[in-house]
């Protein structure tokens, strides 16, 4: 029997519907891996005296755009505030293939490499972290020739400190293509005057998945 326009009408929303809940729990899964991923190509964690000062870093792949990424946040209290943070965000970048984990000169598969820096400030409040570029500055090209027109998207981290594993478990929102990125920061340097003590790097996390994304480049 054909469908009539009526039970057209009511079916079309339950197609929709079910579409988007499958694209949504494609994102989830994808995450996933990329999170477990991400851990297991980090140092050792050093746990400090301040919950939130220190030297975070993440390492992570981008598939879409065959992109290497190692942030470094250098987080500080600032003075005269029980909340407020600054400090720097640095990234190095490379494009390359996912055998390319390591930062090298451009040869075979990988053809540029460079660094960016950008002052930063944020607050730390109940474990919650909030931590963004104010501007930004290309350091250096490694190697290789940048894209014309080579610009930068301010990163904004956000998200909770595992004291357990001196975890940053954050997301990224760029106003560009990091569109609620999961990056996974590890502690791995004290800046305060206590003992830095080295933890073990295998340990057991808990799960970790970004918002589900709802649009952006």
């Amino acid at each position: 029997m054909r469908p009539t326009v009526e039970s057209l009408s009511r079916v079309a929303p339950r197609v929709a519907f079910a579409a988007i809940l499958a694209a949504v729990m494609l994102v989830t899964r994808s995450a996933e891996p990329s999170v477990a991923e991400q851990r297991a190509r980090l140092p050792p964690p050093a746990k400090c005296e301040d919950e939130v000062v220190g030297l975070w870093r993440s390492h992570q792949y981008n598939e879409m755009f065959a992109e290497w990424t190692i942030f470094q946040l250098e987080i500080r209290r600032k003075k005269g505030s029980e909340t407020e943070l600054e400090g720097r965000i640095l990234n190095e970048t490379w494009l390359g293939q996912k055998t390319d984990q390591e930062p090298g000169m451009c040869q075979g598969t990988v053809p540029w490499r460079f660094q960016v820096s950008m002052p930063a400030k944020g607050s730390y409040r109940n474990g919650e972290v909030s931590f963004q570029g104010t501007s930004w500055k290309l350091d250096k090209v490694v190697c290789g020739n940048l894209p014309a027109g080579f610009g930068y998207n301010l990163d904004h981290f956000t998200g909770k400190i595992d004291p357990a594993i001196q975890e940053f478990q954050s997301v990224n929102n760029d106003g560009g293509k990091a569109v609620n990125d999961p990056t996974v920061f590890r502690r791995v340097k004290c800046f305060d005057e206590g003992p830095e003590v080295r933890q073990p790097a295998h340990v057991d996390p808990p799960p970790f998945l970004p918002p589900n994304r709802t649009g952006g480049c």
